[in-house]
């Protein structure tokens, strides 16, 4: 784990995986299946968030990967697309959500957006405990931030769901 990352060309399977993430079909197809009850298909590594947006007033909905679960009742996710993604923006202005985990039902939380010494120290223990899934995705998390990630001043903001 060096603390930068080495300049290179983005493979297939990094500009691919940036698609994908850009692909609004790809993305919504989770929510219906969580709004079913079926998130447990998803296993334990996402959850979906209902937050309002900030303009329209009306629900949203994001499946997100949890990059740790510290207590039964919170839940820590990434912002794989930075302070611009559109969910992230929306908890910022109004930080109550509703978080639906597994097939239970949604439960009303708080959202806190962590400070840079707890999301690098969130990072590098999601590193230490997922080490391929990270080799894997780190450099599709570069690509869509547009910014190297190294061990210490993280520019992947990381989000703590509280439940009620």
């Amino acid at each position: 784990m060096g603390s930068v990352a080495e300049p290179h060309a983005p493979s297939l399977f990094t500009r691919a995986g940036g698609r994908l993430l850009r692909s609004r079909p790809f993305v919504r197809a989770p929510v219906w299946l969580y709004k079913a009850r079926a998130g447990a298909l998803f296993g334990s590594r996402f959850v979906m968030v209902e937050h309002v947006g900030r303009k329209s007033g009306a629900p949203r909905h994001a499946v997100l990967e949890v990059v740790d679960h510290p207590a039964p009742d919170r839940y820590v996710v990434a912002s794989g697309f930075g302070p611009k993604a559109q969910w992230f923006l929306n908890i910022r202005a109004n930080p109550r959500v509703r978080v639906y985990a597994g097939s239970r039902a949604p439960r009303p939380a708080a959202a806190r957006v962590l400070d840079q010494q707890e999301a690098d120290r969130t990072l590098a223990a999601y590193r230490a405990r997922h080490p391929r899934a990270w080799k894997k995705m780190r450099p599709v998390l570069e690509e869509t931030l547009g910014a190297p990630i190294t061990d210490t001043a993280t520019p992947l903001p990381m989000v703590e769901f509280r439940l009620d």
